[in-house]
């Protein structure tokens, strides 16, 4: 809200790609997450001796079960698999079912995984709608997702379920983003009216590799961009 969006991102009424310059490598990413996710959540809860093989499965059955909610609603809403939409999906797994890792069953990670590939999609809409420009879909997957993932520890977990419990996530989730929104707005406000936030037009259209370190990192893709 306080950088605003990339130049010609939203013309006319219309949203315009601006695609990423691999997106093997955004696989990969990806991938090495997913990966890591498993270290993540099970290796985080050994003190607590909880069973790791379980909070290993919940957490990948999430992921692709993400992966699969995402592909498909992407599908049906924009007429073609993405492959970045995809991929958001399968983190959007990973960060739902963080909170309830340990508290769901395969087939709840699953659903959990599913929904939240489901909504991250619908936010990475509703966001473009509004016109906030978010390059990498990062609030849709950590924000949208997270927050579903951690209320349905209240209307999905196996021991800790129930109204009381929602309540109390409900509560978390909106501490959260309170706290997280009204102090990064007021930090980013003082940035801007201060030091400024955006780099000039032209050094925006070159990108950064190029004006702050004198090399471009991805020569291939302006001439193809070109």
């Amino acid at each position: 809200i306080m950088l605003g969006a990339r130049r010609g991102r939203y013309s006319n009424g219309t949203v315009k790609p601006i695609p990423g310059h691999s997106l093997t490598m955004a696989g990969l990413g990806v991938l090495i997450l997913w990966f890591g996710w498993f270290g993540f959540n099970a290796g985080s809860t050994t003190a607590l001796g909880v069973d790791l093989s379980k909070i290993a499965v919940t957490t990948n059955l999430a992921a692709a079960a993400g992966a699969v909610g995402a592909l498909l609603t992407g599908w049906t809403l924009l007429k073609k698999p993405d492959v970045g939409t995809t991929l958001n999906g399968a983190l959007a797994g990973l960060v739902a079912i963080t909170a309830g890792c340990a508290d769901s069953t395969p087939a709840v990670a699953a659903l959990i995984g599913l929904t939240a590939g489901i909504v991250v999609v619908f936010s990475v809409l509703l966001l473009d709608k509004l016109k906030i420009d978010d390059p990498v879909g990062a609030i849709s997957v950590h924000g949208t997702a997270g927050a579903w993932g951690t209320l349905a520890i209240g209307l999905l977990a196996t021991d800790k379920g129930g109204w009381d419990q929602f309540v109390v996530q409900a509560i978390g989730v909106g501490a959260a983003f309170v706290f997280a929104f009204g102090a990064g707005l007021i930090l980013f406000f003082i940035l801007k009216k201060t030091m400024g936030l955006r780099v000039s037009e032209e050094e925006e259209a070159q990108g950064l590799d190029l004006s702050e370190h004198g090399a471009e990192a991805y020569a291939d893709f302006r001439i193809s961009q070109r």
